[in-house]
């Protein structure tokens, strides 16, 4: 028996949000559930470019909200006491918060706190307070980009852009792609994904690190993760071109991923007590064993072993003992 969808409510701040993502709204949330509540709040007696024609066509009721004071928001007031209403009443699993305003950050946190699911909607200059309030935050500039990109390739060959039998691959020069990188300024950085990566295979440790298990991972640590952000529509493609250290392989229909050329453990211990032992049992500058381990291994990384010092790397080696800058070969009683 097919599941039953969730129930979502719908709010959209249409002094905030342009009419051009409506299409992208209503496309995004059906991957979570289906909006049987959908509103947007304004002053319908000033322009805002929701014309009645988008409202008719998506379904969607809007709310008049007067500015009753100069320099008052009162559609965000507005939106806060329906949301609440909406709550209470126990009609809807879920909420959709259309804005890319911080002012709903409080708002969004009391919904979770009565164990809502809360997805944020918004452009990527949202505050990274209101992105972090919700379950999930979607992008609608960069997801609007993208399609609008993957279109385009469809008919026009571009340079710098690769196309794979399952997807396409997009460079990282992000004006080539997507717009530049103040269009994704408030986006979780690549960087950070890396290092969510590193420590979840590291986690696994001899275990292989499913790729799927790493989107769960990076889905349950970002609430904004999506690898459109960043120009691709895999996520397969995504971590194999942002992160030249890492390698996706295929095996019996699953797909993993590896640290490339990562060497041994026991390969890199064996290596520096030879070093030691080279240097009469003692060596009494440590940097000397990094830039040694670094000529062999030109990618080598203390993070790839789990270890954000080299002493503490050291340390965990029985046959050495290390004080202050100096490490020795212990002596066979």
């Amino acid at each position: 028996m097919e599941e039953e969808k969730k129930q979502f409510a719908v709010l959209i701040d249409a002094d905030n949000i342009s009419s051009k993502y409506a299409a992208s709204i209503f496309n995004e949330l059906d991957a979570y559930g289906f909006a049987s509540c959908r509103r947007i709040y304004g002053n319908w007696s000033k322009s805002n470019g929701w014309s009645e024609e988008i409202l008719l066509e998506n379904s969607i009721i809007p709310i008049q909200q007067f500015s009753y004071t100069s320099g008052k928001n009162s559609t965000d007031m507005a939106m806060v006491i329906d949301a609440m209403d909406l709550l209470y009443s126990k009609k809807v699993d879920g909420f959709c918060l259309v804005t890319s305003d911080s002012d709903f950050t409080r708002l969004a946190m009391r919904l979770r706190e009565e164990k809502m699911y809360v997805i944020g909607m918004g452009e990527s200059k949202t505050p990274i307070s209101l992105t972090k309030a919700c379950n999930r935050f979607i992008h609608l500039n960069l997801i609007a980009e993208q399609s609008e990109a993957e279109g385009s390739l469809s008919h026009t060959a571009v340079p710098g852009k690769t196309k794979h039998a399952d997807s396409i691959v997009y460079g990282t020069a992000e004006s080539m792609v997507y717009g530049t990188l103040d269009s994704r300024e408030n986006v979780t950085p690549i960087q950070e994904i890396g290092s969510a990566i590193n420590a979840y295979i590291n986690e696994k440790g001899d275990e292989p690190a499913e790729l799927a298990g790493i989107g769960s991972r990076l889905n349950e640590k970002f609430s904004d993760f999506d690898v459109r952000n960043y120009g691709y529509t895999k996520l397969r493609v995504f971590v194999s071109e942002e992160f030249p250290k890492l390698e996706v392989i295929q095996k019996d229909k699953q797909c993993y991923v590896r640290k490339r050329d990562e060497a041994d453990k026991s390969v890199i211990i064996q290596e520096i007590i030879h070093m030691i032992e080279k240097n009469g049992g003692v060596i009494d500058n440590l940097s000397v064993v990094l830039e040694q381990l670094k000529g062999k291994h030109p990618n080598f990384d203390l993070k790839d072993y789990g270890y954000s010092r080299l002493s503490s790397f050291l340390r965990s080696i029985k046959s050495l003992t290390v004080n202050g800058n100096t490490v020795r070969k212990r002596e066979r009683k």
